[in-house]
C-alpha cells in the first residue's frame, strides 16, 4: 500500500481484516495530507448530486453509486465502534435554509436521497430548528442522521493502529521512489525494497508526476475552505448548537 491517507488506510485495514500480509507505506507521517487537514464532516453526498449521476450515466450507475455514498459512512461508524476509536465521533448533521426556497431544496433532496436508501432523513421546522442551533436566521432545516463529524487525524491514526492490530506493518517516513512493474512487483524507497504480488498506489497529489505518470495525468486540484475562531469556551459553544452537530448548507 502506497500513501498513509484514507483510501490507503481503509484499503490496508480491509486487506488486513482478510488475512493478507498488509505493508504500508507513507512518505511522511499517517494522515498528513488532506486526510488529516480536512474538516472532518460525515456527508452522505458527493460533488454532484446523485440525481445528476442519474441523468448523466444511468439509472443503474447511480443505484451503485448512491448505495456505495450511503455505506462510506457506515463503514466509518463501524470501524469507530469495533476498534474503539477516539476521533470525537459527533452523529447527525444540519443542513439549513435561510429562506423558503432553499427549504423546498432540501425537501427535493430529502426525496432524491431516499430513493437511493438513505432513511434516516428528517425536515425540521424552524420551531424545531432552534433547539438544535441558537439562531434566528434559519427557517428549517434537513437533519441526516447518519451524517456527523469526526477529528479527521485521529481516525487516520485510528485506521493505522487497527492494521496494526491485524497483523499489518505500517512505515512512516517512508517515501516510494520506484514501483518495478513486476510478477511480483517490487516496490523501493530509499532505505528498503518490499516484494508483493499486488500493489494499491493510493497517494493522491503527493505521487508527484514521475512515480506513476499516468496516475498523475487523473489527478485534478480539489480546494476546501476551513473557518476558525478563537475558543469560544464550553458554555458559549453548547448554547450554540448543544448537542454538537455538524451544521452547514448543501
Amino acid at each position: 500500500m502506497v500513501g498513509g491517507g484514507y483510501t490507503g488506510l481503509s484499503s490496508a485495514l480491509h486487506l488486513a481484516e482478510m488475512g493478507y500480509d498488509v505493508v504500508l507505506l507513507e512518505s511522511a507521517r499517517i494522515g498528513f495530507g488532506a486526510s488529516g487537514r480536512n474538516g472532518g464532516q460525515l456527508v452522505n453526498s458527493y460533488s454532484r448530486d446523485i440525481d445528476v449521476i442519474e441523468r448523466r450515466y444511468g439509472p443503474e450507475a447511480a443505484k451503485m453509486l448512491g448505495g456505495m455514498m450511503f455505506e462510506g459512512g457506515e463503514i466509518i461508524r463501524e470501524r469507530i465502534k469495533r476498534y474503539q476509536i477516539d476521533c470525537d465521533y459527533r452523529p447527525g448533521g444540519l443542513f439549513v435554509a435561510m429562506n423558503h426556497k432553499q427549504l423546498e431544496k432540501l425537501e427535493e433532496q430529502k426525496a432524491n436521497w431516499e430513493r437511493y436508501g438513505n432513511t434516516q432523513l428528517e425536515m425540521l421546522d424552524a420551531s424545531e430548528l432552534k433547539r438544535e442551533v441558537n439562531s434566528d436566521r434559519y427557517v428549517g432545516a434537513l437533519l441526516d442522521h447518519s451524517g456527523g463529524h469526526i477529528h479527521p487525524l485521529n481516525l487516520a491514526i485510528g485506521e493505522a493502529n487497527a492494521i496494526r492490530l491485524n497483523g499489518g506493518r505500517v512505515f512512516e517516513q517512508s517515501a516510494v521512489t520506484h514501483i518495478q512493474h513486476s510478477s511480483p512487483a517490487i516496490v523501493s524507497t530509499a532505505k528498503g525494497k518490499v516484494t508483493a504480488k499486488y500493489v494499491i498506489v493510493a497517494g493522491n497529489a503527493y505521487l508527484g508526476d514521475k512515480l506513476e505518470p499516468e496516475l498523475a495525468k487523473s489527478s485534478m486540484p480539489c480546494g476546501t475552505q476551513v473557518l476558525t475562531t478563537e475558543p469560544l469556551g464550553e458554555d458559549l459553544a453548547r448554547s450554540l448548537i448543544p448537542k454538537k452537530l455538524l451544521c452547514g448548507r448543501l
